[in-house]
């Protein structure tokens, strides 16, 4: 794990706040820089029961651990994904590098 994780609401409400939002098809994700890499994952009752709402999770940490290194820096990432039929880690992939490129870019901004 190359990322720490972002547990306390106080945290999540000062990125809501203040981050940098980017869309995808799959995802949004709310940024703020940071002093270390650090992510946090919220996943509404929308998406289903707990059951699939954890399945979501883990394909989106997996997803995030391997394409971090894509950001040019720190930052803390809440990461919001969309409500699907289906979810899957190469849809969820394919939507960070997005992200990601946007933010490299400066288009988030």
């Amino acid at each position: 794990m190359n990322y720490l994780r972002i547990k306390k609401n106080s945290e999540f409400s000062r990125i809501f706040k203040r981050g940098i939002r980017v869309h995808s098809p799959a995802l949004s994700l709310i940024l703020f820089p940071s002093e270390k890499m650090r992510m946090g994952i919220a996943v509404s009752k929308k998406h289903g029961k707990a059951v699939v709402r954890n399945r979501i999770k883990r394909l989106l940490r997996e997803a995030f651990s391997k394409n971090s290194k894509m950001l040019g820096k720190s930052w803390a990432v809440v990461i919001l994904p969309r409500v699907a039929e289906e979810y899957s880690y190469r849809a969820f992939e394919k939507s960070l590098i997005s992200c990601f490129k946007k933010v490299n870019n400066g288009c988030g901004r």
